[in-house]
């Protein structure tokens, strides 16, 4: 696949990133690397290209130039050739604890006769426009041309999944393109283990073997383009191992027209309905219909490199394409200040904020009256403004505080922070960060779970804000949890407080998150949520 153009625009000064440019300009010929070096927007530099018997070429982000008067010889490919690592079978090789890429092409004889080397680059910050996707825990797909940025974006995957929520992430790479060459992996993967693949036909027992061997939370998988390796992912997820990947394709109608690979968004088959079916329908008697439940739970089209298409939900859009009904995804385009706007609802999705599951949805804790508790420092010595999540998702404290309207944003690391809001599980193994907060007392409000619901009861507590200033919203899904609570306690029917059906939607949404039924009972106004200790798939009213 070819690699992400190493210096893409970023849209906000908060990205970063790491090159290692003077690794790629030591392997390329004396004459070559001092041309590169003359140039004014050296930083900018894409990729090199030496063919032999034409002009040597560099490709930057606005301009393509050519090296007059000097013709590429066999000698300037084989001064390449030996100091980068072997080809492999895929005719690509690499620089160790790098990103960078050289690809050979090569004659009839086998004898290299072109090199392509490609400028890698580590960013981050790329993932901030899905960090709340990602840190669901559900599995992931990724769809767009090449050059758009998908590589770029499971590295930093991988970090953070690795790094800031402590999971155990594995990294299936292919051609080396996600953690460097050599066998030290780089550190734009973080704490992410790297499996590398001998050869590509191999990535999909690859696949499995992770699985099997290693224990992973999380696997990384860059391209996957055959059947193999679709029937491999789809193991993978019925172990209940979140998948982020990558495959071939643009759009998901490409993918679903894709025979090798539609078994990604449940693959399609044939029925043919009775003729009282086809009428109620108002369809032809023969219908496609999805085949299977998807192996990724989301989808997303990168259109560009700062704007995203997301299916929130494969299986039902797909039966909605089936039907004949376009998908109208969620758009959302990374601003300047380094957060993202949501340009396009999808019409899937209530406009009510989602209640999702912890992090950890096997290591469920049901909540608790006391779901905050500060266990460090003194809040009230001064109200915070910069406040650090830690195994917490980011984008859902951010709106914490501006639907609290809190006079306060998200910390990007704890050493610009003063308070923190850390989870539970990761409070308990004390990890460098949290001990840092600790050590400097700082207010450390420690949650249960990953839930909006909670890291509004933990700012709630950090910022000394009575209850009495939450909307419907909140109190309605404050006594869902009441009621979940009850319910898990005493194995006993629990009635909420009559609410309109909005606000019963919402509160249907949370009971099934934590695998209990629930039904609406009563008559207007006085209709209202019952819980049941007993979860199952039966449809609501509402």
């Amino acid at each position: 696949m070819p690699q992400e153009p190493a210096g893409a625009p970023t849209p906000t000064q908060q990205q970063s990133f790491a090159d290692d440019l003077n690794a790629m300009l030591e392997v390329l010929p004396p004459a070559i690397r001092q041309w590169l070096e003359e140039q004014p927007d050296l930083s900018q530099l894409l990729e090199v290209v030496l063919d032999l018997g034409r002009l040597p070429e560099a490709r930057f982000m606005q301009r393509t130039i050519r090296l007059e008067g000097v013709q590429v010889e066999e000698y300037d490919l084989q001064y390449v050739a030996d100091r980068i690592g072997q080809f492999g079978k895929d005719n690509r090789a690499g620089i160790p604890r790098t990103l960078h890429r050289i690809s050979a092409m090569r004659n009839r004889q086998g004898k290299v006769v072109g090199l392509t080397c490609r400028v890698g680059r580590a960013i981050y910050g790329t993932i901030d426009i899905i960090h709340d996707i990602i840190a669901s825990g559900k599995s992931v797909l990724m769809l767009g041309r090449p050059g758009v940025g998908k590589t770029t974006r499971l590295r930093e995957v991988a970090r953070v999944l690795a790094d800031e929520y402590d999971k155990r992430v594995i990294v299936v790479d292919t051609s080396n393109e996600i953690a460097g060459d050599g066998d030290i992996p780089h550190s734009g993967i973080g704490f992410a283990r790297r499996m590398q693949v001998p050869e590509p036909s191999l990535q999909h027992a690859v696949m499995i073997e992770a699985v099997e061997n290693h224990m992973p939370e999380v696997i990384i998988i860059d391209e996957i383009g055959t059947e193999l390796e679709a029937y491999a992912a789809r193991t993978i997820a019925e172990r209940g191992v979140q998948l982020i990947g990558t495959a071939h394709g643009t759009t998901l109608e490409n993918l679903l027209m894709n025979p090798t690979l539609s078994d990604l968004v449940g693959g399609i088959q044939t029925v043919t309905l009775s003729d009282e079916e086809a009428r109620r329908r108002g369809t032809q008697k023969t219908v496609l219909e999805r085949k299977a439940p998807p192996t990724f739970d989301v989808l997303i089209e990168i259109l560009d490199y700062h704007r995203l298409a997301i299916h929130h939900d494969v299986a039902q859009t797909v039966d909605r394409m089936l039907r004949g009904n376009p998908p109208r995804p969620e758009i959302r385009v990374q601003t300047d200040s380094g957060g993202f706007e949501v340009v396009q609802r999808s019409d899937l999705l209530p406009r009510a904020p989602q209640v999702e599951l912890p992090l950890h949805e096997s290591e469920y804790e049901p909540p608790s009256p006391r779901a905050t508790a500060i266990v460090s420092g003194d809040s009230r010595r001064s109200a915070p403004s910069r406040v650090f999540p830690y195994g917490v998702s980011r984008s859902r404290l951010e709106k914490a505080l501006r639907d609290l309207h809190l006079p306060a944003y998200v910390a990007r690391d704890v050493s610009d922070a003063d308070a923190v809001v850390v989870l539970h599980s990761t409070y308990q193994r004390r990890p460098p960060k949290v001990r840092e907060a600790l050590q400097r007392n700082l207010p450390v409000a420690v949650v249960r779970s990953n839930t909006y619901a909670q890291l509004v009861s933990a700012l709630r507590d950090l910022f000394h804000k009575p209850q009495n200033g939450e909307s419907a919203e909140e109190r309605a899904l404050r006594e869902a949890e009441e009621g979940v609570e009850h319910v898990l306690a005493t194995a006993e029917p629990y009635e909420l407080t009559p609410q309109n059906s909005y606000l019963r939607r919402l509160q249907h949404q949370l009971v099934e998150k934590y695998r209990l039924l629930s039904e609406s009972v009563g008559e207007e106004p006085n209709r209202r949520v019952r819980i049941l200790p007993i979860y199952t798939d039966t449809e609501r009213e509402d």
